[in-house]
């Protein structure tokens, strides 16, 4: 995930190679790196327990943080995880939300279960196919997944935010002009399922094959053409969509929106130290044309507007939980200080969070 720093990715382990467990992967293993920050995966552990109950069935191929058959060093550069799960009966786990290093397809075999991508939930049916990017936000279940074997692809092209440019592995043999067609449909167009065709999936089912056979590596010839394949027959189906393309997708008021609304959703990174260059720093900006963007949108700085959100989120908690003090509300909510707190509270609302608390519950209970 792009701009938590503690996001969660999905993780899949092998039936077949276990001594690569999720169980036994490093706490928090690094799946990203960019501008000193680290950014963490989640380790999956009630998949992992689900394969070891024999409830799931996985084949993976994967790198990093994702559990399966080791990849080489130099086999397949930007493959994170490629593989399928066989889930033989309704489970008691799901993937919660969590967002990718790479542009992620999955493709529904057989089955049925619902899929999240951001406030948008979908109910998969078999040959669906999901398309989602590294700055979409997902979940797999509602909140278990249910039946079904499920195909997947994690490519990673370098990108966090929608404004950077796409890099494809070297592998990826279409010609520099399809490439640059098939670059523009996926950042121009968020639709998150469509209708598979059969090239699509057939092409699937013999990655799956391929990954289920593979020694050591002998299969990597043949996934490798296998993956052109696909590509190739994304960008055919893309083109026939006649799709209407939104050139502000990958623009960077768009980056810039899409990392405050990640500080609105979630309250622990909200509380994180920002300043004005780290919050920059996040979105690849310089600090002037941050400045810039936040006043273009939102009419003030950044500092305001992150305290606005601050604010927001504290009365919310002075709403919700009564049984908080009023100094454990500001630090959860990011401020340094009750006092600093307070103040930026009273100019934001014109009472003091005590008031403010008060006067709640005397409505609350006429």
């Amino acid at each position: 995930m792009i701009y938590f720093s503690l996001p969660c990715v999905v993780c899949f382990s092998s039936v077949k190679d276990f001594k690569h467990p999720v169980t036994n992967m490093p706490k928090h293993p690094y799946i990203y790196q960019e501008h000193g920050n680290t950014y963490q995966a989640d380790t999956c552990e009630d998949l992992s327990a689900a394969v070891q109950a024999g409830n799931v069935r996985l084949e993976a191929l994967a790198r990093g943080s994702y559990p399966g058959q080791r990849l080489e060093h130099l086999t397949l550069p930007g493959i994170k995880s490629i593989g399928f799960w066989d889930a033989i009966g309704p489970q008691t786990w799901g993937l919660d939300w969590h967002r990718n290093e790479g542009i992620e397809l999955t493709y529904l075999e057989t089955g049925s279960f619902c899929f999240s991508v951001n406030a948008h939930q979908h109910r998969l049916k078999p040959d669906d196919l999901t398309i989602t990017r590294p700055w979409q936000p997902h979940r797999v279940g509602d909140p278990y997944v249910e039946a079904g074997r499920l195909h997947w692809i994690i490519l990673d092209v370098d990108v966090r935010r929608p404004n950077q440019d796409w890099k494809w592995p070297k592998w990826l043999i279409l010609k520099k002009e399809d490439i640059t067609e098939l670059t523009n449909l996926l950042r121009h167009n968020e639709q998150q399922v469509w209708r598979s065709t059969s090239d699509i999936r057939h092409c699937f089912k013999k990655i799956g094959a391929a990954v289920e056979q593979d020694r050591n590596g002998n299969q990597i010839s043949r996934l490798t053409v296998y993956i052109n394949e696909l590509f190739l027959h994304l960008l055919e189906m893309l083109r026939e969509k006649n799709i209407d393309l939104n050139p502000s997708l990958s623009s960077t008021h768009r980056t810039v929106e899409l990392f405050f609304g990640d500080l609105k959703s979630n309250r622990e990174t909200l509380c994180e130290p920002w300043t004005v260059e780290t919050m920059a720093q996040q979105c690849g900006l310089g600090v002037t044309s941050f400045v810039h963007y936040c006043k273009h949108l939102f009419n003030t700085t950044p500092a305001q507007y992150l305290n606005q959100l601050r604010i927001e989120a504290a009365t919310r908690q002075l709403i919700d939980n009564p049984r908080l003090s009023i100094t454990e509300i500001a630090y959860s909510s990011g401020f340094c200080s009750s006092q600093y707190f307070a103040t930026v509270f009273r100019r934001h609302t014109g009472f003091s969070p005590k008031e403010f608390r008060e006067l709640y519950i005397s409505k609350r209970n006429i």
